[in-house]
């Protein structure tokens, strides 16, 4: 009895040093340099053959996963838009024609971009599809999600601020063998716009090239940071987004949005909402309206997972990025909060970081709790901008820790959302550590909807036993 007590007692003394109930971790990954991959990088190398298609990616095509949107660049000539596909590798039944466009930056001319919806798919199907012509023909496949159905279950694989480093690498390949079947992807794709001029344009080709590994074979979600803004007047480059919006498309009139930059989808038990951090969204704008009646049309019956992706972070405890993302929390948090939202990914910050469940909407200028408190209702805030581009960690973070953040960690990585039924979700950070994958932080996700007659966690800074009860299961540090 009296070594509980003293080992209680010891417990509570080092989160009280720590300033808050939270953990952070000093675990810093520092096996390879923040630098781009060089271009002569055979993962960045051109594939084989005359005009052979190149940065191929999938992403979701309708509202319902029943379509796919095929991309990919030619870079010697047009060549064919063509899509052939069918249930068995070789043996392609069905050809479907896509649209070509191109695109100028700067004085840099983008390649050839094919961009082709296959609609009428099957539900939970693996299919095979070629695109190009003759000798430099390349081959694919891809797997369609279950039908939308609250006991679906789906494995997600959440990534940001990914860049071209050999970070990025380690990352993507440990996510590859994560088991996950398709990417939600937080924003920051290429930092092509750490470059100047022509550079640009090249490095947003070498990024298409590194992801190639994964994107041709399961759909990204895509959301847009601010890397992909690239406002350079000085190159006479004022239209934001040019770059992204040319290569990479989204279905966002399927879910009537009137901009590809905010979209909804629904995949297996899953509704997703994908909003524009650096698109206007206050009262009364496009986004606004668009979300006030997205948020109408989920049916937590039918897909009781209501996962929202942003690119800044709502709440947000490391010196980088500090409150960027106040804005978007004082126009929205209400309707999270009301809709009883799951979970919410952002990236922007350089590091981890998992929030307990709470929300800060009872402040209203002249009144009210002028900071966050415990809310049942309220999201998971995560944090997972460590994808590992080239601006490097953010590694300071404020001190003490806010209660409000749970876990937090400066190290490269990436998560998982393995969603079993309609109740019960198993998250997953996963620290890439030495070149191996590692979980580091881990919870199961109880549903907002379905699992709300649950107990849940009450913050409390001086309430030992709720310390020691939601500390991560399978932490290592």
């Amino acid at each position: 009895m009296l070594l509980c007590v003293f080992f209680l007692l010891s417990l509570f003394l080092t989160f009280i040093d720590n300033g808050s109930a939270g953990i952070t971790s000093a675990f810093i990954r520092t096996q390879f340099p923040s630098v781009d991959i060089p271009l002569e990088n055979e993962v960045l190398s051109v594939p084989n053959g005359y005009n052979a298609p190149q940065q191929v990616h999938i992403t979701q095509g309708d509202y319902d996963g029943e379509a796919v949107i095929i991309s990919w660049v030619t870079a010697d000539e047009p060549g064919s838009s063509e899509v052939r596909y069918g249930l068995s590798e070789g043996k392609y039944d069905v050809t479907v024609e896509g649209t070509l466009n191109n695109y100028t930056f700067y004085k840099y001319e983008s390649g050839y971009i094919h961009q082709c919806l296959v609609t009428g798919l099957q539900y939970d199907t693996k299919y095979y599809y070629e695109i190009g012509k003759g000798d430099s023909a390349r081959k694919f496949w891809f797997e369609t999600p279950p039908k939308v159905d609250p006991d679906a279950s789906y494995k997600f694989g959440i990534i940001g601020d990914l860049g071209q480093t050999y970070n990025s690498l380690s990352t993507l390949q440990h996510y590859m063998a994560s088991g996950a079947k398709s990417v939600l992807f937080v924003g920051d794709l290429s930092y092509a716009d750490r470059y100047q001029y022509n550079d640009v344009g090249v490095r947003w080709d070498t990024f298409g090239r590194l992801v190639e590994q994964s994107t041709a074979y399961q759909p990204w979600i895509w959301s847009a940071g601010n890397h992909e803004i690239e406002y350079f007047p000085y190159m006479g480059e004022e239209v934001p987004f040019r770059s992204f919006l040319s290569r990479y498309p989204t279905p966002y009139r399927a879910s009537k949005s009137s901009n590809p930059l905010w979209y909804a989808i629904r995949r297996a038990s899953a509704h997703i909402i994908v909003l524009s951090s650096y698109s206007p969204f206050v009262k009364y704008t496009p986004q606004w309206h668009w979300l006030k009646q997205e948020f109408k049309k989920v049916n937590r019956e039918k897909t009781p997972w209501l996962i929202v992706l942003m690119h800044v972070p709502i709440y947000n405890s490391n010196e980088a990025h500090f409150m960027e993302g106040e804005s978007m929390r004082s126009a929205y948090e209400r309707w999270f909060v009301k809709y009883k939202v799951d979970v919410i990914f952002a990236g922007h910050v350089h590091a981890y970081e998992r929030s307990y469940r709470i929300s800060n909407i009872h402040y209203n200028v002249s009144g009210g709790d002028a900071y966050p408190v415990p809310d049942k209702a309220a999201p998971i805030y995560i944090t997972v901008g460590d994808g590992g581009n080239s601006e490097g960690l953010a590694s300071r973070f404020r001190d003490p820790q806010p209660e409000y953040s749970a876990f937090r960690e400066a190290s490269y990585g990436h998560s998982t959302l393995d969603i079993k039924n309609r109740t019960h979700a198993i998250y997953h950070w996963n620290r890439n550590d030495d070149g191996n994958n590692i979980t580091t932080d881990s919870f199961t996700l109880h549903n907002q909807y379905w699992g709300s007659g649950l107990r849940r966690r009450k913050l409390n800074k001086n309430h030992l036993n709720s310390v020691i009860s939601e500390r991560p299961f399978t932490a290592r540090f």
